[in-house]
């Protein structure tokens, strides 16, 4: 396990590299209007809110995929693994315009930083903010054409991307339908999570890096699915933890915000499901209140623990580790035994 996380380190840190790289070339290579001021602020921001932390476990997914296969270096995994974390800056960036959310990253978000450079026209920070994640997205896809493998495999890891991209938005759209329903089932809540995020934090990864390498994905699709289920749904299990019993300082963004915002997240519907009447009419009061003060996210989060919704998260989180790496354990016979037995080190975070 030691090895793994620091061969994740590794790929971490020549990522990061790279991606700074990309950015500094960006201005030049991207045919820009000559004469807007507006479009290096954009391209600014979404540099910064880039760079500015992420564990970038979805592009050690991607490496350790293809390491499934091979050892030696696979021509396509940069620019791969450029695609993927553009493509989640564009989910950030719209994610914090849906949420209205301040902090990302330790930082503003980007329609935050928007909103302070147009105090006066909401409309305008709005438009630009919404604007600046589409870039992302294109610019998420048009990287891959720039891979040097052959014309075939860019074909299939585009396809790869495109369908992620389009599958996250309706994950969006099945999110926010989600908050407009009587108190959301689990299978409900996990279709969400497995749209919103598995498919492009941890599908997308792994099918990239297996393409890459010269596998068929095609034959692998089945265990692929279990696995970037289970390790989705505990990803998503550990965000909804970290919002509702997590500090700011710890996560990097605001913490109260799916009770804010009136979103029945893996923690509020557990917590909704286990109150009695007069607890559920005091979580129903904040629920969806944009203005609800400190003091009464930190009653909810207490009457929570009350209730022992953190230690069902805990252990709910602990399952999905535990059933990913058995499902890790049956790869033996298809890819090389020791990234299988790192990819046991999963513990269930995208």
């Amino acid at each position: 396990m030691a090895e793994a996380r620091e061969r994740a380190a590794g790929h971490r840190h020549r990522f990061d590299l790279r991606f700074e790289a990309y950015f500094a070339a960006l201005p030049e290579r991207l045919d820009t209007p000559p004469l807007s001021r507006f479009t290096p602020r954009c391209l600014e921001l979404l540099r910064d809110l880039s760079l500015r932390g992420g564990k970038r476990l979805r592009v050690a997914l991607l490496y350790e995929a293809a390491r499934l296969v091979t050892t030696d270096p696979v021509p396509g995994l940069a620019e791969a693994a450029l695609s993927i974390e553009l493509l989640q800056t564009h989910g950030l960036v719209h994610d914090d315009i849906i949420d209205d959310t301040p902090l990302r990253r330790g930082g503003p978000s980007t329609y935050y930083a928007y909103r302070r450079d147009f105090p006066e026209a909401d409309r305008t920070a709005l438009g630009l903010a919404l604007l600046a994640g589409d870039l992302a997205a294109f610019l998420a896809m048009r990287v891959l054409l720039d891979a040097d493998v052959p014309a075939e495999l860019r074909q299939a890891m585009l396809e790869v991307q495109l369908d992620a991209g389009a599958e996250t938005v309706t994950g969006q759209i099945v999110d926010l339908e989600r908050d407009f329903r009587p108190l959301p089932d689990e299978e409900f809540l996990h279709t969400v999570c497995e749209y919103k995020s598995t498919r492009y934090s941890v599908l997308a990864p792994l099918r990239l890096g297996l393409l890459a390498a010269g596998e068929d994905v095609a034959r692998h699709d089945a265990r692929l699915r279990r696995y970037a289920t289970l390790v989705g749904i505990g990803g998503q299990l550990r965000d909804d933890y970290l919002d509702l019993f997590g500090d700011d300082g710890t996560t990097g963004k605001s913490t109260g915000t799916d009770l804010r915002a009136g979103r029945r997240s893996y923690a509020v519907s557990a917590l909704l499901a286990a109150a009695d009447g007069t607890q559920r009419a005091v979580v129903e009061s904040a629920l969806g209140d944009p203005h609800c003060p400190d003091e009464t996210v930190e009653h909810v989060r207490e009457l929570a623990r009350l209730l022992g919704v953190d230690d069902k998260l805990r252990s709910d989180m602990r399952r999905c580790a535990d059933a990913a790496r058995t499902e890790a354990r049956g790869w033996r016979p298809h890819w090389r035994e020791e990234a299988v037995a790192s990819s046991k080190a999963c513990r269930c975070r995208t």
